[in-house]
């Protein structure tokens, strides 16, 4: 997947989504975040991924950068390039440069920061990686989203 060139205003867009984001944190009540209830649902999120995962896979299942990659999955059972469900990173045959694990990895610790509520608050961030504060944060230009340098 090639990166698109982004529009001139996308950084500053970026920006408010990141801040629009940590003020919603802040409207979440702690015991909800890096705690023993969001690993459960960190831990539940693992589970549904390695299933997923176990059920359509065709590659090699390994271990990477902190996360369980699955490869060879068919196109319609994963969004984009890959996703990231719990510890688990769901994807094709194509190559996964590091880059790629580290924007993954990113979003593991974001499972774990948030747990059952990390596929809401996704959804909730929008569609649009260029204003979806976790992409953002994860690393545009490792997740392959905008060019290196853009």
């Amino acid at each position: 997947m090639s990166p698109a060139t982004p529009p001139p205003t996308w950084r500053e867009h970026a920006q408010q989504a990141v801040r629009r984001g940590r003020r919603l944190d802040r409207l979440i009540p702690r015991i909800l975040l890096d705690s023993p209830v969001s690993l459960a649902g960190y831990a539940y999120g693992t589970a549904v991924g390695w299933i997923w995962g176990t059920v359509w896979s065709t590659g090699r299942i390994e271990r990477r950068a902190g996360l369980w990659v699955f490869r060879g999955m068919p196109r319609w059972s994963f969004a984009r390039g890959g996703v990231c469900v719990g510890g688990c990173f769901l994807t094709g045959s194509g190559p996964i440069p590091t880059s790629l694990l580290r924007h993954e990895a990113v979003h593991r610790r974001q499972w774990r920061r948030y747990g059952i509520l990390m596929p809401v608050l996704y959804l909730l961030a929008g569609r649009d990686p260029l204003r979806n504060r976790f992409e953002i944060e994860a690393g545009l230009e490792d997740g392959r989203y905008v060019p290196r340098g853009a």
